[in-house]
């Protein structure tokens, strides 16, 4: 008998465009012969079943189901593509946990601490992971350039906290600049973080648990037109993502041991993406993503598909592995 997958998709955040791209590939990709395969979007004012032919169907809350035709349609597993809040955050997670409905992603308290910047810097730094020095800012605190440029010095980097696909950063050369950037920022998130310049290359590292083994995928390394890796060189084509990554034997072991160390110290399941720039010849942490770009030409595919993974097998291990998380 074949299983309802739901893939929920959009979202409350600016990334929402970007989640329902993720979302159509996953529906595009998965097998209608396995799966009967719903797309679901999410978002403040409606949660709608969307058919082929841009139907509506809305979804009762209560237990996570939809009725087309006077049939009334339970899920067997939901597939997250949402990048962003209410998706990346903890809140589906705690919502489909509650309802005993297995999902593709990381636990609500996992999603919760990676999504927050801050608080997962804070909890890796005690098992020695590296990373940038930093600042925190909040919404009504007092700013003092002079504070900040002792801590970090310049150039550096003002990000909203909990945000994605680089929306709400910005790279600042001198004291004249931070208060813009500072308001740029507190636009996607009402804390922010404020880092110091890491000069070094950068990579990527994909991490999930293929056929019940932790997998660290190929490393993608990172080449950007742009000023560093924004919206636009992620998603217009203002970059260079080489895979495999241009790095020494040393470099490459080195990343992927702490790409899998924070997978394994976080307790995550379902896909992650680290982000990290080397310095000193030492790989620094930026982030992890646990609901990473889906489409063909985003990075986690890409590594995937190196290591000769394709998506069909991809995404349809996302389910297997959440389906047996909570057989």
């Amino acid at each position: 008998m074949k299983k309802n997958i739901a893939i929920i998709m959009g979202g409350y955040s600016s990334e929402y465009l970007i989640s329902l791209k993720s979302g159509n590939v996953v529906y595009d990709t998965l097998s209608k012969e396995r799966y009967n395969v719903y797309c679901i979007h999410i978002f403040k004012d409606k949660w709608v079943y969307v058919t082929e032919d841009s139907t509506e169907y809305p979804v009762n809350k209560a237990d996570f189901s939809i009725e087309v035709a006077g049939s009334k349609i339970n899920f067997d597993c939901v597939f997250n593509a949402i990048h962003g809040s209410p998706g990346e955050d903890g809140l589906m997670q705690a919502y489909l946990e509650l309802l005993s409905i297995p999902h593709t992603s990381c636990g609500m308290y996992q999603a919760a601490l990676t999504f927050n910047k801050r608080d997962c810097l804070s909890a890796l730094k005690p098992y020695g992971i590296l990373t940038a020095n930093s600042y925190f800012l909040n919404v009504g605190d007092a700013i003092d350039p002079s504070a900040i440029e002792k801590a970090v010095g310049f150039p550096c980097f003002v990000k909203a906290n909990k945000a994605g696909s680089s929306f709400g950063v910005s790279k600042v050369y001198s004291k004249t600049e931070l208060p813009k950037a500072i308001e740029t920022a507190f636009e996607e998130d009402d804390e922010l973080i404020i880092e110091s310049f890491l000069n070094g290359t950068e990579v990527s590292v994909g991490v999930f648990r293929y056929k019940k083994e932790v997998t660290v995928l190929p490393i993608t390394e990172i080449v950007t037109d742009n000023d560093f890796f924004d919206y636009e060189a992620k998603y217009l084509g203002k970059s260079q993502e080489i895979t495999p990554a241009r790095l020494s034997s040393s470099q490459e072991k080195d990343v992927r041991k702490v790409g899998k160390k924070i997978y394994e110290v976080i307790k995550l399941d379902g896909f992650s993406r680290s982000e990290f720039i080397f310095k000193d010849g030492k790989p620094h942490f930026l982030e992890v993503n646990t609901i990473p770009g889906l489409t063909k030409e985003s990075i986690l595919p890409q590594q995937a598909a190196q290591a000769g993974i394709s998506l069909p097998d991809l995404f349809d291990n996302a389910i297997q592995q959440a389906l047996q998380k909570n057989s």
